[in-house]
């Protein structure tokens, strides 16, 4: 017999095996098994989801490793199961099934309960540590650059754009239409990269890598065709 308790959480809820429920009531797991289904197909269709009685589940037989049906009970699934049960040892099984169940739930509002005074005011102030961490970096995720930022990230775009077209006096650069191609091409490409519609909305947090992607951005395809044949022109 185990003669133990173990309430556990499945599917956010707590539950006890059958299998346990049957050795300790001393009754056949197949007959547990049974009881559960036909309450189950007795079940009001206005009761609602039959999980929050009871979730089917498996075990694995250590001896001939078949799989074979057990079902999980929920409070309300073990209550139902075990009102019909009876005798003194039944009584004294319920009784300490509810306190099991009882403890659970209060440990779980207050997993701090059972420690010291000093040590629940560590584990609060961590709590709030991690709390505010994690405010932070919803922060610093939602966070753009700003206006001194932008102006920086608008210098090396055109530093970049003037140096790919082999400066000002290049042909290229003069090219009026072929110069308003290569700046565009740059922040079509950034906008890209970084999947946003303005380089404006760029993550605080991705600052130094949008200077990266920058610096050593390129022309390629075409529009590096177009530059070089401008630049061949004489």
């Amino acid at each position: 017999m185990i003669e133990a308790i173990n309430v556990i959480e499945n599917k956010g809820m707590l539950v006890v095996s059958s299998r346990e429920v049957a050795e300790n009531f001393e009754k056949r797991h197949d007959h547990i098994i049974r009881d559960i289904e036909n309450l189950k197909n007795g079940f009001p269709q206005n009761w609602g989801d039959l999980e929050k009685y009871f979730i089917e589940g498996q075990y694995q037989n250590q001896q001939n490793k078949q799989f074979y049906k057990e079902y999980f009970l929920t409070r309300d699934g073990f209550t139902l199961l075990v009102m019909g049960f009876t005798g003194a040892k039944a009584v004294t099984w319920k009784m300490k099934y509810i306190d099991a169940f009882n403890k659970m739930e209060e440990e779980l509002r207050d997993p701090f309960k059972h420690l010291s005074t000093e040590l629940k005011a560590i584990f609060v102030i961590d709590k709030k540590s991690q709390e505010i961490e994690g405010r932070v970096e919803v922060l610093e995720n939602r966070m753009t650059i700003d206006y001194g930022q932008q102006l920086v990230l608008q210098e090396l775009a055109k530093e970049n754009a003037v140096r790919s077209m082999n400066g000002i006096e290049s042909n290229a650069y003069k090219n009026r239409k072929l110069r308003r191609k290569v700046f565009s091409k740059v922040w079509k490409d950034y906008k890209d990269y970084f999947e946003m519609n303005s380089y404006r909305n760029t993550a605080k947090k991705d600052f130094d890598k949008a200077k990266e992607y920058l610096k050593g951005w390129k022309p390629q395809g075409k529009l590096l065709r177009d530059i070089e044949q401008c630049m061949s022109v004489i």
